[in-house]
């Protein structure tokens, strides 16, 4: 085998491909990854770790407003923006070079270019990479697998402009702190960047075109979480539609009609979060039987595309895109290819986090989708006002939502809103992995005080028996 021939080639450095490849090196598999910009993907260096290092910078400057509560008194806290930025860039920076170094420990080549398929010799795969310093090298495998990820969605009207419309990478970069920041879109992204934005100090409206915020989320999650950021100080407007932006040589100007009233705002700086499409071009997929679908790979349920040998996994492949949905894809693609037996996947068993102030966490059914499903249901609902240790944290406001299926106790899903629910929500995901019911969980012991005794309480209030409130 010579230095371009491997088991399995990888395209992508993400969390989906950079674990692919790692798993691979455990089971003696020769395997490369092609990276055309940073290892660690849109999730170390422009998603998931930069915001949350944002996030908490945030979160510590209002604790520093809020300090009387707990009995100190602090004047006047400041803070250095040009720092804040600083250390989020920092962090991501130390993670990726994390990855590279846990490759290089595992013996897995990385070549740092475009990589793209270009046809089949023999029994193998042909990927050839353009490489960073000019010149081109052509790998072979009888297996690949596309990682290369998805970047924002761009639409007309709202294109990043390097001055005014941020996209979710000039939202961690900025030069300075906006006086008046809109935020479209209230996914995930959105809101994080909406809380960020709105702790440090900026005048926030965020828009949504659907009828509330955080739209994919339990209808009484989303309404918890509209009453909370208002009560920050957000301005909030749903089911709207926006009209063109205006551009001054200072701010931008724009017509935003709600329930059929128009209003216009001036603000400095607007941040879109539409969405994401698919990193498909380029590729080499023509003349494949890879099918797009919507700028997304069409895969079965063990990633494997309309072309022999070919895999993809991450948000390459559609929803959800999430980082730790990548991982787990890849782990099990590539035991899938060493020819262990696998699971596949099941979306409603993937937990979702969306990290604002309070943050929010779910996975599984909500309570509408399990009645559209057809199933009977039982919810159990918990207020972490009746939560100890909550009050002792200065932090009550918060919400447990369990969904049982009436039927045979399953838990079909959970929703949270509250302070550490994305650290919570996985004891959700255990129960709804192992098929647990209500009868498990009501006699699971939670330790005290913890905020997690809310589960505990959420799934006896569904059966008639919550004690604290």
């Amino acid at each position: 085998m010579s230095t371009t021939d491997f088991d399995l080639i990888v395209v992508g450095g993400g969390p989906g491909g950079y674990v692919a490849a790692l798993r691979a090196a455990q089971l003696k598999l020769s395997v490369a990854v092609v990276e055309a910009n940073h290892l660690g993907g849109i999730c170390l260096n422009w998603g998931c770790i930069p915001t949350k290092a944002l996030l908490r910078a945030s979160e510590i400057n209002h604790l520093l407003h809020d300090l009387g509560q707990f009995g100190f008194t602090v004047d006047n806290p400041r803070f250095d923006f040009g720092k804040v930025i600083g250390r989020s860039r920092a962090v991501s920076k130390q993670l990726s070079s994390g990855v590279a170094h846990l490759l290089k420990k595992a013996k897995v080549p990385v070549f740092d270019g475009f990589g793209k398929l270009a046809g089949v010799e023999g029994k193998k795969r042909k990927v050839e990479v353009a490489l960073k310093d000019g010149k081109s090298v052509t790998l072979k495998a009888p297996h690949v697998i596309l990682a290369t990820g998805a970047r924002a969605r761009v639409l007309p009207g709202l294109e990043p402009d390097g001055k005014f419309v941020w996209s979710y990478r000039e939202a961690l970069v900025p030069d300075e702190l906006p006086k008046r920041l809109l935020v479209i879109g209230s996914g995930a992204i959105g809101t994080e960047f909406a809380s960020f934005y709105r702790n440090m100090g900026s005048e926030v409206t965020l828009v949504e075109v659907a009828d509330r915020v955080l739209p994919v989320e339990d209808e009484d999650i989303s309404k918890l979480a509209r009453t909370a950021f208002e009560k920050q100080g957000m301005k909030i407007l749903t089911g709207a539609k926006l009209g063109p932006l205006k551009k001054s040589d200072k701010d931008v100007t724009v017509e935003i009609e709600v329930g059929g009233k128009k209003e216009t705002i001036t603000i400095d700086r607007v941040i879109s979060a539409v969405g994401i499409v698919g990193n498909v071009e380029k590729l080499g997929l023509e003349g494949t039987k890879i099918v797009v679908d919507r700028t997304h790979v069409v895969t079965d349920e063990l990633c494997r595309t309309g072309e022999a040998g070919v895999y993809a996994i991450g948000d390459l492949a559609g929803a959800p895109w999430l980082a730790h949905k990548a991982s787990h894809e890849a782990v099990m693609c590539v035991e899938a290819i060493a020819g262990l037996h696998v699971h596949p996947i099941d979306v409603t068993k993937i937990p979702g986090c969306t990290y604002c102030r309070p943050q929010v966490a779910s996975v599984g059914y909500t309570e509408a989708k399990a009645k559209a499903a057809g199933y009977e249901v039982r919810v159990g609902r918990f207020p972490f006002i009746g939560n100890g240790k909550a009050i002792a944290m200065g932090e009550p406001e918060g919400l447990v939502k369990v969904v049982f299926d009436a039927k045979t106790g399953e838990l079909l899903g959970a929703h949270m809103i509250g302070a550490e629910v994305t650290e919570m929500i996985q004891g959700y995901v255990i129960a709804r992995t192992g098929e647990l019911t209500e009868a498990e969980l009501k006699e699971t012991i939670f330790p005290h005080p913890t905020i997690s005794e809310s589960m505990h309480e959420a799934v006896l209030a569904a059966y008639g028996g919550a004690l604290h409130f």
